[in-house]
């Protein structure tokens, strides 16, 4: 019988990941995959599934976590009456079949395809966290149109190509369109289950070879990750909806931003040098 005390580290590590993922969803609105990818990559690297389609497993595991915590955030913020129910129902069907489309394409690509595409997004992402300033706005209402269905159609796209829900270019998107803070970061909650359960399909018809493939891997989708993951954030993001509401998030976003910046450049590292 395999002893179970080598996994013990890499379960606490997965606790205190999704302790922390679920926050940063209800928190800064930049969706828990963002940590979750990369954390997902340390797991199964470390466990030694390695190989071409690691990636995939960290996307799709993310995703689906991402369906669960994203009904728990909207669930949340809509009781402190804080989404935005006109942009989520103008943007979820572009978003959705962006998501779609990212959903098989990422199903196609190379581990280092996939690092390097998370790694210049999540770059600009955490440059945006550290610098973007608060009154920054490119127009005073959300897109429409056929704006609105190539914007939302990318942005679901680019979501799924990073394992992510909607929060980390929805929010941007939103705030530089006049959206209050804390309404766009409710609103995003939204966005992130338009992005992954679309994708799901895509991840679940990934075939991995059985030399590569954790325990219990159903497509591209880690079955025991997802429940650790969940069983974190769905006691922890809550308390992010609240902190949001309740506090001024700026300082731990300037924080978190230089951390995702670090964590960016280490995956290109991988991606491009080994």
């Amino acid at each position: 019988m395999t002893s179970l005390i080598p996994f013990l580290p890499l379960l606490g590590f997965m606790l205190v990941i999704g302790a922390f993922a679920g926050v940063l969803a209800g928190l800064l609105g930049v969706g828990g995959g963002i940590v979750l990818v990369p954390a997902f990559f340390y797991l199964f690297t470390s466990l030694g599934y390695g190989g071409d389609q690691v990636m995939q497993l960290c996307l799709g595991t993310s995703l689906a976590t991402i369906v669960v915590t994203s009904i728990r955030s909207l669930q949340s913020h809509h009781r402190k009456g804080a989404v935005d129910w006109d942009i989520l129902k103008g943007w979820a069907p572009g978003i959705a079949v962006g998501a779609v489309l990212g959903g098989f394409a990422a199903s196609g690509l190379r581990t280092e395809a996939l690092q390097v595409i998370f790694g210049v997004l999540a770059m600009a992402v955490g440059l945006y966290l550290g610098f973007g300033k608060a009154g920054w706005q490119i127009a005073p209402a959300m897109p429409r149109g056929p704006a609105r269905i190539a914007w939302s159609g990318v942005l679901g796209f680019l979501s799924v190509l990073m394992g992510i829900g909607g929060g980390s270019f929805g929010v941007p998107t939103m705030t530089l369109h006049g959206v209050p803070i804390h309404r766009a970061v409710a609103t995003a909650a939204g966005f992130g289950l338009a992005i992954s359960l679309p994708a799901l399909p895509g991840f679940l018809t990934v075939s991995i070879p059985d030399a590569v493939r954790p325990p219990l891997t159903v497509g591209a989708i880690n079955l025991p990750a997802f429940a650790v993951v969940i069983a974190m954030t769905l006691i922890f993001t809550p308390y992010g909806a609240r902190l949001a509401h309740a506090m001024d998030p700026k300082p731990l976003k300037r924080v978190f931003a230089v951390f995702l910046v670090l964590v960016a450049l280490n995956m290109l590292r991988k991606a491009l040098w080994g």
